[in-house]
């Protein structure tokens, strides 16, 4: 980190475990072994089914909105502070890196602060979604707007991702000389591509990260304790001394 002129964050999943946020796919633990995302994280779903739909994000909203960023979130924030970090690149809808105080944040996936009317495109803040939730006699949220029911602005399982956030998360990759990725399996698309590029430009990556990931081989380090022990150990190291 010291020798790179640019170190970016991709993070995913399993930087939010320590803040009781459960990840998608540990055996025994992982989110999607209680439930099929097909049925309720999809956009056909949602336009199919809303009230289903929104039985699952509805505890989802509860859950996540409480949380609060935990040491791994806060180290980044520090590194980005100290310039050794040039900005972070998150799967994760749960807020927490924002929270946290990260400037250069990409949400490639969205986030549950808001959600849109597919209707007339109107938007609700987090808050206010909340609410229309808990005083729905169905659980959906409907616009106040036209009635229609409302999408969290996260991206569903069938939609793409937006352009320009992938856009910009394609060139801090290209433009690392290390990538971090923290938490993250790295086997959902297009995300899981964003170290390939750092490497095909001449960089390097380093994966912090508990279970198996199928770029393990290309890794110039392979970590796999507890995120934030890593991370928080990180930063002192760094700001120790440089030796030689």
């Amino acid at each position: 980190m010291r020798e790179a002129r640019s170190v970016v964050a991709l993070t995913g999943a399993g930087i939010s475990v320590p803040s009781g946020i459960p990840d998608f796919r540990t055996p025994g633990t992982g989110l999607w072994e209680r439930v099929d995302p097909m049925e309720v994280a999809h956009i056909d779903a949602f336009r199919a089914d809303p009230v289903r739909f929104w039985s699952f994000y509805g505890q989802r909203f509860a859950t996540l909105g409480s949380k609060l960023p935990n040491g791994a979130h806060r180290a980044l924030v520090a590194m980005e502070r100290q310039a050794l970090l040039d900005g972070v690149i998150t799967q994760n809808i749960d807020m927490l890196h924002r929270k946290a105080g990260t400037r250069e944040l990409i949400e490639v996936h969205g986030s549950i602060a808001s959600c849109s009317c597919p209707s007339c495109r109107t938007h609700v803040a987090l808050e206010q979604a909340s609410m229309l939730v808990e005083r729905a006699h169905d659980g959906v949220p409907r616009c106040e707007e036209c009635g229609a029911a409302l999408k969290p602005d996260v991206v569903l399982f069938g939609e793409l991702l937006p352009e320009r956030a992938l856009e910009r998360a394609r060139e801090l990759c290209e433009g690392a000389e290390l990538l971090l990725c923290i938490g993250s399996s790295l086997e959902v698309h297009p995300v899981a591509s964003l170290p390939l590029l750092t490497r095909a430009a001449g960089g390097r990556i380093a994966i912090i990260t508990q279970g198996p990931t199928p770029l393990d081989e290309l890794a110039e380090l392979r970590l796999s304790g507890d995120v934030v022990l890593e991370l928080e150990q990180l930063l002192d190291a760094l700001a120790a001394p440089a030796r030689g």
